[in-house]
């Protein structure tokens, strides 16, 4: 299936509920404003509670899946998109139907918001959008950036607001004809409380791998990257995908317990798993001095940042410690040993921040096709079409994969676009609270 098909799917099982509301709706529905305001509320609220529903039921990190969907920090953004239209929908359908009520007189709308006496499914209501409010605003960049555990905490208020939701919707019922009514929301929930129940349970036994660190590598002074042997059966990867890892070393500052994404950087043919962190917080600080012998869980495989099977020319744009997936590709391919057709720019501020460079120049040399050009921000500037064209005539015609800091990535895909890529060629990873 399709990538961008598989998100439309998505969105299309979000708003089914709405879409039956809609051809359920009355003919004096129609008939005047009030009556008006009156539908667009109703369908409102259904538009929004179908898709919190699909949203919570796709915030589940199943191994493999996200890969229908090009990868979990893809899926991961319709989930953030969807979440936030949820949001808005939720908001505008108790504003709908005071308008619609404010044609009778000011207090019939104050009414319809808070009402004095036997109003509890409304107030169920009120208190499930204050959840929302409160799980979802650290997503929005207005209150800055978040931390990344106490956002995952307050998104477990989400299932309490989806429970409240429901309630009120079943409590208040009347825009959808039975039994799809019950139907539809029963399957919705029921699909919710399956993906919340893997979460809680399943997702620890059947995804979570242990290993031992076995080495510790310092390639800087804010980079390590571990070796971890396997305890028992080993992950099975792809080269460029990412895990979320949890360290279990009680010396640690920080992150003891913690699960935080890191992109593998070794080969999937190494008896060890390798994974490159850089100090970008309390838990990647503390993991700098982690103990050999300790012991870690690895939960995964995510990601789809490289086909599965690709044999097009590449082009390959890598900055800082995002260099970690192109590693574990050019590793893989030196170990294949199969010619290739891949330009790799690696941009760094000076020669210092390079992590990995004089691998990658090792491996240049030993994988055929393979060219590594170096750029330094205090020799050539920002990333410039001029650049990338001298160095790959043919840019627009690859595949080209991009992973660094999100100013980097931003530029990155103007200068492509700028140079002839068509956008269905341009691939980019990053981890925005994943």
């Amino acid at each position: 299936m399709p990538v961008g098909l598989a998100h439309g799917v998505l969105w299309a099982v979000g708003l089914l509920p709405a879409a039956i509301a809609v051809l359920a709706l009355p003919g004096e529905s129609l008939a005047g404003t009030s009556a008006v305001l009156n539908a667009l509320g109703r369908v409102s609220g259904i538009a929004g509670l179908g898709l919190m529903l699909v949203a919570a039921i796709f915030s589940v990190r199943i191994p493999g899946i996200d890969r229908l969907f090009g990868g979990l920090t893809s899926l991961w953004r319709t989930h953030h998109l969807m979440g936030g239209v949820s949001f808005l929908l939720l908001l505008a359908h108790p504003l709908l139907l005071s308008l619609a009520a404010a044609e009778v007189s000011i207090g019939a709308a104050v009414t319809v918001l808070f009402p004095a006496t036997g109003g509890l499914a409304t107030w169920l209501g009120w208190v499930a959008l204050l959840l929302m409010m409160i799980f979802l605003a650290p997503s929005f960049a207005f209150f800055g950036p978040p931390r990344y555990q106490r956002w995952k905490h307050l998104h477990k208020l989400s299932g309490v607001a989806a429970v409240l939701a429901l309630v009120h919707t079943w409590w208040l019922a009347r825009s959808i004809p039975a039994p799809w009514s019950t139907v539809i929301w029963s399957t919705l929930a029921l699909a919710a409380v399956i993906a919340l129940a893997y979460a809680l349970l399943l997702a620890r036994r059947a995804h979570r791998y242990p290993y031992q660190v076995v080495a510790v590598a310092h390639p800087a002074n804010n980079v390590v990257e571990l070796s971890l042997r396997p305890l028992a059966e080993p992950l099975r990867y792809q080269a460029g995908q990412f895990v979320y890892l949890t360290p279990r070393d009680r010396t640690l500052s920080a992150g003891q317990g913690e699960e935080h994404p890191y992109t593998i950087s070794s080969a999937p043919e190494e008896a060890n798993l390798r994974i490159a962190i850089k100090d970008l917080g309390d838990a990647s600080r503390a993991i700098q001095s982690i103990s050999e012998g300790s012991s870690v869980d690895v939960m995964g495989p995510y990601g789809a940042f490289f086909p599965a099977h690709g044999n097009e020319a590449e082009l390959w744009i890598a900055g800082g410690i995002g260099v970690t997936p192109f590693l574990g590709r050019a590793r893989h391919l030196a170990s294949a040993g199969h010619p290739v057709d891949i330009q790799m720019i690696y941009c760094v501020q000076d020669e210092s921040r390079a992590l990995f460079a004089e691998e990658l120049r090792a491996l240049s040399e030993q994988i055929p096709g393979f060219r590594l050009t170096m750029h330094y921000f205090y020799q050539e500037g920002p990333l410039s079409v001029d650049f990338v064209r001298v160095h790959c005539e043919d840019c627009g015609e690859r595949q080209a994969y991009v992973c660094g800091p999100g100013p980097l990535n931003g530029l990155a895909r103007q200068v492509l676009l700028e140079s002839g890529l068509p956008r269905h060629r341009y691939h980019s990873e990053e981890f925005n609270l994943l």
